[in-house]
């Protein structure tokens, strides 16, 4: 098959799924080809039945915002069009699903049929899909999607829940992980440069929104460092960057603290932690969390979400309410504080993963997609 995928070329989780998605697909003989306007972080282009096609915005003196929206939709016409794409798979409902048709009204014209598949992430529906403005829009274009997922059954719910007007069926196809991707033989070298023989090393990988709690993960942190010997390393920037630095000032934690910025492939550094602390507000699926326990690395995470979905209670990790830190400060010093129990929450993360491993996943999208051209 010749399958387009539109996602934002970032470091969220939408954009990594997406691009494994396409990688994996690549790796079965479909010629697969992103579109989007940056080449995602965790494409390499350089590989067979991979392809990236830019879409340039231009700036107009008429318009305080450039119209996006416009040109995705002109360039996945002109990639259908000479590419002859059988399918399109775009990952959010805005602005994507809405370009998707877009463009596919376009090429009825011209009497080629594109049919497409929206991905629901989270964003698109938990915080945009509260703006009232946005409703009539967003239920617009899930409806005339050829098919919908999304990558939990929380956000599934929450998709009826706050769209009334939603009456498309909703398949729920979990994130994945390619678990290949988390093995590192040099990971006991690496781990030299970041912490002591006898320290445990948390970590926390985000965006570092308002949304992810990045304090709470300090606050846990520090209750744990006075009972057993440990560094915290973050991966991840954001707009609450200012106020982790200042905390970790007030609580004198600086120095046993690593901030590592943007990591494109995290792989190599879960690999080295102990613990994997997730304290969201909300969390539609939590793929970091995903991506620690493939690593071998418990978790300790809030109960929001898609959380309890992925992170089993009492076996890959524990799960408290939205704010308890000394609930979750709690767990992990349980975790961290007996060597067996450690290697016993490090075996099961692996069990607990391996439910999500993309050759369970990557069938059921191949099997959609061939769904979908069938209506053509």
């Amino acid at each position: 098959m010749n399958i387009g995928i539109v996602c934002y070329p970032t470091f969220g989780g939408s954009g990594v799924v997406a691009t494994e998605l396409g990688k994996a697909l690549a790796g079965e003989g479909h010629k697969v080809h992103f579109i989007s306007y940056d080449q995602p972080v965790r494409l390499n282009v350089f590989t067979n039945n991979l392809f990236y096609h830019e879409v340039t915005v231009s700036d107009y003196p008429l318009f305080d915002y450039p119209p996006y929206e416009l040109a995705l939709a002109n360039k996945i016409v002109e990639v259908a069009r000479y590419e002859r794409l059988d399918v399109l798979h775009v990952h959010y409902a805005v602005p994507h699903a809405a370009a998707a048709y877009m463009a596919q009204q376009i090429l009825l014209d011209e009497n080629i049929h594109l049919p497409f598949i929206t991905t629901l992430h989270g964003t698109d529906i938990t915080l945009v899909g509260k703006d009232a403005s946005f409703e009539a829009a967003i239920s617009f274009v899930i409806n005339r999607s050829d098919a919908v997922t999304s990558v939990s059954e929380s956000l599934k719910r929450d998709t009826y829940e706050y769209f009334h007007n939603v009456h498309r069926e909703i398949k729920v196809i979990p994130n994945f992980i390619c678990p290949q991707d988390y093995v590192f033989p040099n990971s006991a070298e690496i781990r030299k440069n970041y912490a002591g023989a006898d320290e445990k090393i948390l970590m926390h990988v985000s965006n570092f929104r308002k949304v992810k709690r990045v304090e709470d993960v300090l606050r846990i942190f520090d209750i744990v460092r006075k009972k057993i010997p440990a560094r915290l390393i973050l991966i991840g920037d954001g707009p609450e960057r200012s106020n982790i630095e200042k905390l970790c000032r007030e609580l004198d934690t600086c120095s046993q603290i690593t901030s590592l910025g943007k990591v494109s492939e995290p792989g190599s550094y879960l690999s080295i932690a102990d613990l994997f602390v997730l304290p969201s507000e909300t969390e539609s699926f939590g793929l970091a969390a995903l991506e620690a326990m493939a690593a071998g690395v418990p978790v300790i995470s809030t109960n929001t979400g898609g959380l309890p979905e992925i992170n089993s209670q009492g076996f890959s990790g524990f799960l408290s309410n939205v704010g308890d830190v000394e609930n979750m400060a709690k767990n992990a010093i349980h975790i961290l504080g007996n060597e067996n129990i450690l290697a016993e929450f490090k075996k099961n993360a692996l069990v607990q993963a391996e439910k999500f491993n993309i050759v369970k996943i990557l069938p059921i999208y191949e099997e959609l997609y061939k769904r979908v051209q069938m209506k053509k």
